[in-house]
């Protein structure tokens, strides 16, 4: 049966690159700001990049946010934050001063705050991501795979959603699930045969 799945622009990039690995492992999304579009999705994904702020912008002045939270949290339909749209499920992010978040996970985004000033901020690049616990996005993948980051903040959640870290200087969050809730730090569709896998995963879900 095909899946009807609903890429949201919201002006904040990288939105060709997901539905191009979309299409390569076998499905087709429409990449679209329609409330219309929204309802009738059976999954939606949430790409970003850039600062946070801007992000809650682009959806509050889009006039998204009371249909995402209808369909994600009321109607538990499957939902996929990426780097920035990972970021915006928090409360509240501290770039460029506080901003809140959508709320659908209890915690913050900050700037990384590391020991070891050999580390370049931001980080950017390939890194091991260690799975924490079962998770469905994680089905035929091994106990670690290495993924593509491009970030200078990162998502501290307080309430137990961590189901993959990172090693960058110290331990951070790679994956969050909770409930119909996935979201991932790295871009999985700049993350080669893992990252594809990760998307059929969650399309699978």
């Amino acid at each position: 049966m095909p899946k009807n799945i609903v890429i949201i622009d919201y002006n904040m990039g990288n939105l060709a690159s997901v539905a191009n690995a979309i299409e390569y492992i076998g499905y087709k999304a429409i990449i679209s700001n329609k409330i219309e579009d929204i309802k009738l999705a059976d999954y939606i994904i949430l790409p970003g990049v850039g600062a946070f702020p801007d992000g809650m912008k682009n959806l509050i002045d889009l006039n998204l946010i009371e249909v995402l939270r209808e369909q994600v949290l009321e109607r538990k339909k499957p939902f996929l934050g990426i780097c920035l749209g990972m970021q915006l499920l928090a409360d509240e992010g501290y770039e460029s001063g506080l901003t809140k978040g959508l709320g659908y996970i209890k915690g913050k985004v900050k700037k990384f705050d590391l020991k070891d000033k050999n580390l370049r901020i931001p980080h950017v690049g390939w890194n091991e991501v260690y799975f924490k616990k079962n998770c469905i996005l994680f089905k035929d993948l091994n106990k670690s795979e290495v993924f593509y980051f491009v970030h200078s903040y990162h998502f501290t959640p307080e309430e137990d959603v961590v189901a993959g870290t990172f090693d960058y200087g110290g331990e951070f969050t790679a994956i969050i699930q909770k409930d119909n809730i996935f979201g991932t730090q790295f871009h999985p569709e700049k993350s080669q045969k893992a990252g594809l896998k990760i998307l059929e995963n969650f399309i699978k879900f």
